[in-house]
């Protein structure tokens, strides 16, 4: 209960605070991480799988330590977690961004938008105009919410402050060498991989919960349901598309199309039937935002008294029963080296069943 607690505490330090605009935690290990990259920075996979595992790893031993040291001391446990998850918790923020971007747009001002862009996402907004803007608002967000909301609180919840450490330090390195680039061609593949085994089951949930909550925004959840179902596949990412397909149903929108990188660009399918977003949309993504976040607190919280016993119990039944199975094989061992001693005393002695039986014959 104290680890629901911190994290209880923590997203609704996110809510009031969002994030901490000196000495951010993430922000200085992403300045570790960059000094080991250019350590052991080689083009080829090695290299980045020994940066991924020395990078995430040591978060995630922190956490470790840290538990153990509050084990027995549960108000200290519940601020740590309080504060990892604060930490790692990025929703205010993501929401803050996207209602001024909405207001610029609103207000004709699109070399505000565009100098607002940055903070959302790595594409190049010099040429962009409303409808792309709000587009890559949208889409951020839907991302976004996955990333920096609910897979936090997920891996949280499961694994405790080594979960939210190890999940944050992973997502972290995806954002800085897990891009398409020739530098991070190879080098980055790892740390991209490893983002994207922890964000299967999150991206989904996201995907659920923004289709269940589409009536928060007047939106249509049969439709979210139908485009979610349909067009979550397209994405080149196999986690992004969950959330920004269901994000267009939502909002009746049609995500998706070309996006200018600084040096590249990609061409994405579209996802949903509506039209291009406006600005008028952003007040709505950024509200399912939240209401999606509130309903991956709800089940995080609610995991110690559900899946995590039953995890637990689970646990149990397969230590009894492997401890059953090694005693009974313990127990025929013994018997079977038994029998052995005693027909080999047998044999040798000339007794039924030994080598004078068969040589009497």
């Amino acid at each position: 209960m104290a680890h629901t607690a911190g994290l209880v505490a923590g997203y609704a330090l996110d809510s009031l605070l969002g994030d901490p605009r000196r000495w951010h935690p993430v922000a200085g290990f992403g300045r570790a991480a960059g000094a080991l990259e250019r350590r052991v920075y080689r083009a080829d996979r090695r290299a980045g799988a020994v940066f991924t595992a020395v990078a995430v790893g040591a978060p995630v031993l922190l956490g470790v330590a840290a538990g153990r040291a509050t084990r027995r001391y549960p108000v200290a446990r519940a601020l740590l977690v309080a504060a990892g998850t604060w930490a790692v918790l990025g929703g205010r923020t993501l929401r803050h961004e996207a209602a001024v971007m909405g207001s610029a747009l609103r207000a004709g001002d699109l070399p505000a938008a565009r100098g607002r862009l940055g903070n959302l996402c790595g594409r190049d907004p010099s040429q962009l105009d409303e409808a792309e803007l709000a587009r890559a608002t949208v889409e951020s967000v839907a991302e976004n919410t996955s990333d920096a909301v609910v897979a936090p609180l997920l891996w949280g919840a499961v694994g405790g402050l080594p979960g939210l450490l190890g999940y944050r330090a992973a997502n972290t390195l995806d954002a800085m060498v897990g891009h398409r680039s020739p530098r991070y061609a190879r080098f980055g593949t790892p740390a991209a991989r490893l983002d994207d085994l922890l964000n299967l089951v999150p991206a989904r949930l996201t995907g659920l919960l923004t289709v269940a909550a589409a009536p928060i925004v007047h939106g249509d959840r049969a439709r979210a349901w139908r485009v979610w179902r349909r067009d979550r596949n397209d994405h080149p990412s196999p986690n992004a598309g969950q959330c920004e397909a269901a994000m267009a149903g939502a909002l009746g929108v049609r995500l998706g199309g070309r996006n200018v990188y600084f040096g590249r660009s990609e061409v994405r399918p579209f996802l949903g039937d509506g039209p291009r977003p406006e600005g008028r949309h952003l007040k709505r993504a950024a509200r399912l935002s939240g209401t999606v976040g509130l309903a991956a607190l709800g089940l995080a919280a609610a995991w110690p008294l559900t899946g995590g016993r039953l995890v637990a119990a689970a646990g149990r039944a397969a230590r009894v029963g492997l401890g059953r199975a090694a005693a009974a094989a313990w127990v025929g061992l013994g018997r079977d080296a038994a029998a052995a001693r005693g027909d080999a005393g047998q044999g040798a002695l000339g007794a039924p069943g030994g080598v004078g039986r068969v040589s009497g014959r």
